[in-house]
């Protein structure tokens, strides 16, 4: 019988822990080193509790999770003060999260190694405040900002509740500020749709020098107008991807699938997918990545825990393992700690 998965007012599944709770699996390569670059911590109305303990709760749950980064989700921002220097807080809490792991009281995974931020380009040039104050409150763990831009006419469809202006990142004001990052040591993690992907090429291809990771495989949609239409979106994106890779300065972020807006079903089924069900899925679109970037540009993420309304995190990170089997143990090294370590520049 399909379950009826709740929907946050995000747009995202809301975890279903009885649910997630009836699977459990062999954790394969146990021992196998693994920085998860890209996750969340947040505690709203709408988006409900993920903070340091249910962190730890997931990545103590079997795989060797020896680092992380926290990525920005409007989290814990300054309540007073300037608008544009409100983003600051949530660095600072990261910060303190940080200090709260380093001190090995909560274990060995070193949680919010590395922070990435926000910060409103639409400044143009005087974003470099917002960035000097976040450098200063990341006490030495600040990499980088994220500045969103996805936006598609009917996103609605699925549960996407922010339409941006589309063009962003074409915008002059947005390119003043993304001048910033790199004299300040910064990178850039982008997220956008498939359909928007060429923004991003023609921002690289722009500025050679600044660091940009693209965040879930690059959006391909799978819902709303693009329902059904799955092949055809996998060529328009992998068209895409392909010329992105072609871009030294851009790495790419092997995750995010459980989202909503991929259009897989696995959150409707009676049990939580296996990690050989996930593997199948997700199959084209990490070998696609893997092949055009290599494993030296390439990094798994969890996104959780917005992705832990498709499954569990253990689960996740076997069906990674799955798909990198037949990797070298090079490639696996990148892939799953190698790449975002360098990306991140996090200490050893």
């Amino acid at each position: 019988m399909a379950q009826t998965t709740p929907v946050s007012p995000t747009g995202h599944f809301t975890p279903r822990n009885d649910w997630l709770a009836s699977r459990r699996e062999e954790i394969i390569e146990p021992n196998l080193p693994i920085v998860d670059p890209h996750h969340h911590l947040v505690d709203r109305p709408e988006t409900g509790r993920y903070l340091l303990p249910e962190l730890l709760a997931d990545t103590n749950s079997g795989h060797n999770i020896v680092a992380t980064v926290y990525l920005e989700w409007l989290s814990m921002y300054r309540a007073a003060g300037p608008a544009e220097l409100r983003p600051v807080g949530e660095v600072e809490f990261a910060n303190g999260v940080a200090a709260m792991a380093a001190s090995g009281t909560f274990g060995k995974t070193r949680v919010c190694a590395g922070i990435v931020g926000t910060a409103d380009l639409l400044l143009g040039a005087a974003v470099e405040k917002v960035l000097e104050a976040e450098i200063a409150a990341g006490g030495g763990r600040f990499r980088g900002i994220r500045f969103i831009t996805a936006t598609h006419p009917q996103q609605a469809e699925w549960g996407s509740p922010v339409l941006r202006p589309a063009g962003m990142l074409m915008d002059r004001r947005v390119r003043e500020g993304f001048a910033k990052l790199a004299p300040l040591g910064l990178c850039f993690d982008a997220w956008m749709y498939h359909t928007q992907l060429g923004e991003l090429l023609n921002l690289a291809r722009a500025f050679p020098d600044t660091p940009i990771v693209l965040d879930h495989v690059g959006g391909a949609i799978g819902l709303g107008p693009y329902a059904g239409k799955r092949d055809a979106v996998f060529a328009e994106w992998s068209g895409r991807i392909k010329e992105l890779a072609a871009c030294p300065n851009v790495h790419i972020k092997l995750g995010g699938l459980g989202m909503r807006m991929f259009g897989f079903d696995v959150h409707e089924q009676p049990e939580p997918p296996s990690s050989e069900t996930l593997a199948r899925l997700w199959r084209p679109y990490i070998e696609t990545c893997i092949a055009a970037f290599g494993a030296e540009r390439a990094m798994f993420e969890s996104n959780f825990p917005v992705d832990k309304g498709s499954g569990s995190y253990h689960v996740f990170w076997n069906a990674f393992k799955r798909l990198a089997a037949g990797c070298s143990a090079a490639e696996k090294t990148a892939l799953f700690s190698g790449t975002a370590s360098r990306f991140y520049r996090l200490a050893g």
